[in-house]
């Protein structure tokens, strides 16, 4: 087994004000060779928007964007006529493919928005842009994985084009949940503290602690407190 820790407190920072925003990898200004991915997993970004603000129109082009809020709405609109809210339960992804352009807006004048904004490479190119939002019944977290994201159309939650399983637990304290990896020879399993403390592989991990595993067919995930984790399966060679 092979590891690899990223402390809450080591992640890029960016405050551009309407915009608080924490990279665990390479993003933008913040430029970290050690930091450049997770295998496909090339972009985890803790964003904060202010309220009415937002990302103006911008484009994208070969890449399977993930969006996870956290709290507050957040409103959607691209160049294929999709305009929709997202909002905590829910999960967005966008294949952007040959090429699309988007906007993401907080939708309340009074309140900020926190999400989780998730890019990974996928595994074919230039496809045809795709947008899908699935709302997740949260207590189904509870104690045991909820799958959230797959290769698969037919499975649970949102698929894209790559060979990734991402899911998510809500675990009290003092409870424990083994990981199977889907593909132990090729993928790896970066996990992410989004509130809580755990142990996994002897390893303390507290909130907004991210820890990428490989090289193993299963590990365990101990709660030292309530904890809501992340769990991104994704193959480790680009």
């Amino acid at each position: 087994m092979k590891t690899v820790l990223h402390k809450a407190d080591t992640r890029g920072d960016a405050n551009h004000g309407w915009l608080h925003s924490k990279h665990t990898f390479s993003f933008a200004n913040y430029h970290n060779p050690e930091r450049m991915n997770f295998g496909v997993l090339r972009v985890l970004n803790d964003d904060t928007v202010a309220a009415g603000m937002g990302f103006g129109t911008h484009p994208h082009q070969n890449m399977e964007i993930i969006s996870i809020p956290l709290e507050g709405d957040l409103e959607h609109k691209d160049s294929m006529d999709n305009v929709a809210v997202i909002k905590s339960g829910d999960i967005q992804v966008l294949s952007a493919g040959t090429g699309i352009t988007h906007s993401e807006y907080n939708k309340n004048k009074d309140q900020q928005v926190k999400f989780l904004q998730i890019w990974v490479f996928p595994n074919q190119q230039n496809v045809t842009p795709r947008y899908d939002q699935v709302t997740l019944n949260t207590a189904d977290r509870k104690n045991q994985f909820q799958q959230i994201l797959s290769p698969n159309p037919d499975d649970a939650g949102v698929w894209i084009h790559q060979d990734a399983w991402f899911n998510m637990t809500d675990l009290e304290q003092g409870k424990s949940l083994t990981y199977s990896v889907h593909e132990p020879k090729k993928n790896g399993v970066y996990v992410f503290v989004l509130s809580g403390d755990a142990t996994i592989n002897g390893q303390e991990l507290n909130p907004r602690d991210g820890f990428g595993i490989w090289d193993t067919n299963t590990f365990e995930i101990t709660a030292n407190s309530n904890t809501e984790l992340l769990l991104m399966e994704v193959p480790m060679a680009l």
